[in-house]
């Protein structure tokens, strides 16, 4: 084929972690592309399905990428090193026809050295002949549709099959670092292990520089290296002062620079603790998936904005659902602070054959991803998918959670591990729960139970008329006391508007209970036909009428006790004054004190105005990770619709959190079987 005369898709350098950009060459771009019904171009890095790819169809089982590549001449002497991003689902690699290596895997990345088949300065032809199965059910897929359809296709998306992240060649040194692990739990040094690939991996000798201190290591029989780095001075990583130490690793003629951070994230009880200090867990659920390139970021900027927006709705945890993420993005996270869940994609079917695919993901996603301080949990199975919804009744299936559990501990045991996220645990370090509940009463109650420890089994709509009751146990062998507890999944509402008000008084009820340890809000953007997300597909605020995500999944927040009754209409406007219970829940380091305000306002103020105050509460206290004593406002009544804005203001008179209530009249019946502006002992004159 000709050279690509247009630009390179995904030019950036793509493992900022573990850093080789001083010689590599981008493989992205235009490349020949045949398959059944179809003979042409497609561009790389974009799945078949995708509009980006040029190819944009739908459920080909096989296509054969080619293209002509050339490494630079100056690389004669180096090694020659042919990576992939993430391939969908099984890669046949050739160079000049020869086959040069194969993989199978949709979400891993992996690389093939090529030394032997590419001369440097002489053109050759690349070949890459992928399959990607339409019957995805005994294979890890995620969100992908498979066909035949199963029961998951109502929440699954578009496929995306084929070459789906970037192709790059590199250079390295005649023996080079295969792998680096970096380990900095300890909280004062660096732990290394290098596994070494090439000419003389057995007793190559290794050197790791970071931050001035150098140690000399040696390969054992099987080429691995291991060591430690003892710091001066240690700096810990926080999403508050997210430091990365890089890690200068020497082979010889090899040179790379691998990245981590000093942090320790583990579980004490039902608590969490980020370097001793407890923690807790404000988080949003992100699939990343875009428009028109499906899994694939449409380009470096918009992949990392994902970020900067999930810090701007107040979270400071991104749970990646069901996907490797890219390692720039991972990279970005540590740069910047965020807390990610990091989980892999699930089969959709139960069989030993599934389960076997599905563990053997795990060792690349150690490997790939385990040096990112960034992931503080790992997931594994969610919800059952691929064990057919059926953990209590199945010890086959159950013991297949185990077993993936019992893989990923002896892989990393740096982590607190899900083994399947929100229902029904059998071996996990955190007891998570998906709930979904459009009754905010019903909520309210049922939320309550669960963290008293009255009730431990929610209902979950698995179809329009099948509700079945799951429960945060599914083995005797989980204790019902001692892990933290917390919500992964949660979120109703049909309109942005609804949404947006479930989002205000579902977050605040578990807020409400000390006992839990964290949520995660479903979800950040909107994907497909699912429009369940804060933003919509393309990434843009929704319409939420009042609603500031931010102020809502803020460190401090105000919890009323009340319910409301409708969204757009908490309460209907009270025509004599009443009594409002707000109590402070805060997840800071120190102690906050202050007096709650409330003002009536025009409808639709923006909850930020400064009003002046129609009612105040006597000053309040609230310890870390205590909910505050109620602080009781006598609210004047209003005529006519308006809006409640309530703050609290520390002694300074600066505010520090923010809720409101809007009043408007109520129509009739209540669809939701709410209880309509339901205050807890003091209901509103008027209101039944």
């Amino acid at each position: 084929m000709t050279p690509n005369p247009f630009p390179i898709p995904r030019p950036e350098y793509p493992r900022p972690d573990r850093d080789r950009s001083a010689r590599w060459r981008n493989l992205n771009g235009v490349w020949d592309f045949a398959a059944e019904g179809y003979d042409g171009t497609i561009t790389v890095p974009f799945a078949w399905e995708s509009e980006a790819s040029g190819v944009h169809r739908t459920w080909m089982e096989r296509g054969v990428y080619r293209r002509t590549v050339t490494a630079p001449s100056d690389w004669d002497g180096s090694r020659v090193v042919l990576s992939f991003g993430a391939v969908h689902h099984h890669a046949v690699v050739s160079v000049d026809g020869v086959v040069v290596g194969e993989h199978t895997g949709g979400y891993e990345s992996f690389e093939i050295d090529v030394t032997g088949a590419l001369a440097p300065g002489v053109e050759a032809v690349l070949e890459v002949a992928v399959t990607a199965p339409a019957d995805k059910r005994a294979i890890p897929h995620g969100k992908q549709r498979s066909i035949p359809r199963d029961d998951y296709d109502g929440v699954s998306f578009t496929p995306t099959s084929g070459i789906w992240q970037t192709v790059w060649l590199e250079a390295r040194g005649r023996t080079y670092a295969r792998s680096v692990v970096l380990r900095g739990d300890s909280l004062t040094g660096i732990d290394v292990t290098v596994a070494l690939a090439g000419d003389a991996p057995a007793g190559h000798a290794v050197t790791a520089t970071v931050a001035g201190r150098t140690v000399s290591l040696t390969a054992d029989g099987s080429g691995t290296a291991k060591g430690r780095i003892e710091l001066d001075d240690p700096r810990l990583w926080t999403p508050a002062d997210p430091h990365l130490y890089e890690v200068e690793i020497r082979t010889g003629d090899d040179r790379v620079i691998a990245a981590t951070g000093l942090r320790r994230f583990e579980a004490r009880g039902e608590e969490l603790y980020l370097n001793g200090d407890r923690v807790y867990l404000r988080g949003v659920l992100d699939q990343g998936y875009w428009p028109d390139t499906g899994l694939t970021a449409p380009d470096a900027d918009s992949l990392l904005r994902e970020l900067e927006l999930a810090r701007g709705l107040g979270y400071n945890l991104v749970r990646k659902h069901l996907k490797f993420e890219e390692p720039l993005w991972l990279h970005e996270a540590d740069r910047t602070g965020m807390l990610v869940w990091a989980e892999p994609a699930c089969p959709s079917r139960f069989s030993p054959e599934a389960a076997a695919a599905f563990e053997a993901q795990l060792p690349a996603m150690v490997e790939r991803d385990g040096n990112h301080p960034s992931i503080v949990i790992w997931g594994l199975y969610n919800e059952e998918w691929g064990l057919d919804w059926d953990i209590p009744g199945s010890p086959a299936r159950a013991e297949a959670a185990v077993r993936a559990y019992e893989r990923l501990r002896e892989l990393d045991d740096t982590r607190p591990i899900v083994e399947n996220s929100g229902w029904s645990h059998v071996r996990t370090d955190l007891v998570d729960w998906h709930y979904y509940e459009p009754d905010l009463g019903e909520w309210k109650d049922a939320v309550a139970r669960l963290a008293s420890g009255e009730q431990d089994a929610f209902a979950v709509r698995l179809g329009p008329d099948f509700t079945v009751d799951k429960s945060f146990y599914g083995s005797p062998d989980v204790p019902r006391r001692g892990l933290p507890i917390v919500n992964s999944e949660y979120g109703e509402g049909f309109t942005s508007l609804e949404r947006a008000w479930h989002l205000r008084w579902e977050t605040q009820e578990l807020r409400r209970h000390d006992r839990f340890a964290g949520y995660v809000y479903t979800e950040f953007a909107d994907v497909e036909h699912e429009a369940a997300g804060l933003l919509d597909i393309d990434r843009r605020a929704k319409d939420w009428g009042g609603c500031v995500p931010a102020d809502v999944n803020a460190e401090t927040v105000l919890v009323l006790d009340m319910v409301p009754a409708a969204a757009g209409a908490d309460i209907t406007p009270p025509d004599s004054p009443f009594r409002l219970d707000v109590h402070v829940s805060h997840h800071g380091g120190t102690e906050v004190s202050g007096t709650v305000h409330a003002a009536w306002t025009a409808p639709g103020t923006p909850t930020a105005t400064v009003a002046a105050p129609v009612a105040s509460s006597e000053p309040v206290k609230a310890e870390p990770f205590q909910l505050s004593p109620a602080a009781t406002l006598a609210v004047p009544a209003v005529d006519g619709p308006a809006r409640l804005l309530i703050w609290l203001a520390d002694n300074e008179n600066r505010t520090i959190a923010r809720a409101f209530l809007d009043a408007a009249e109520i129509e009739p019946p209540n669809r939701r079987g709410a209880r309509p502006g339901e205050f807890e002992g003091a209901p509103i004159p008027g209101i039944a």
